[in-house]
């Protein structure tokens, strides 16, 4: 009986370590799937509010009268991609808030002489959010913005952004900068 017992002892020594690494490394990626599909269902939420929110400058004509203006000319990428046309709204870009229902820029494809909506970009002056929000950088439903250094090709100070692409798809994800699926060559 003895011998059973340490055999058993022994057993379970060797087993049990075994059974709860396998059991922790096939977790491991049904809990990142989790956290994945949480993220993706955030991002998901992000652009469907900020579709909401823009469905009324799908007509471009609509953006003057909210205070949105053509600058910039169309912006390309330095190799790939492109953003558009961006129509700010200067009152919401100094103003020091981030609202997703009011974003600092309305970005527009050029087909011709007409205009596509196919995203949005909020922007805050970086000295003004810091000082008034604990030295913390923004972030919208989840999503980080993007520090852009002055000297910048905008001309402007320091400035924190993100992109959203709420009504043109983007191969390289809904907040990136460039989106290889807008053009300015169709102006």
């Amino acid at each position: 009986m003895p011998r059973i017992t340490s055999l058993i002892h022994t057993s379970t020594q060797t087993i049990l370590p075994l059974v709860l690494m396998v059991s922790f490394t096939t977790a491991s990626p049904l809990f990142a799937q989790d956290s994945e599909h949480s993220s993706h269902a955030t991002s998901a939420e992000l652009v469907r509010d900020v579709r909401e929110a823009t469905t009324q400058f799908l007509d471009v004509n609509n953006a003057g009268p909210a205070g949105y203006g053509p600058a910039f000319g169309c912006v390309s990428g330095p190799d790939h991609g492109a953003m558009g046309i961006h129509y700010v709204n200067g009152t919401l870009v100094v103003d020091g808030l981030i609202d997703v229902a009011h974003p600092e820029a309305l970005i527009y494809e050029p087909v011709g002489n007409k205009r596509r909506l196919v995203g949005v970009e909020y922007i805050v002056d970086a000295a003004t959010w810091l000082k008034n929000n604990n030295n913390t950088p923004p972030a919208l439903d989840g999503q980080d913005f993007q520090f852009v250094p002055a000297p910048n090709r905008f001309n402007l100070a320091d400035f924190f952004e993100l992109h959203v692409w709420a009504w043109r798809d983007n191969p390289q994800g809904a907040f990136v900068d460039w989106n290889n699926n807008v053009t300015c060559e169709r102006q």
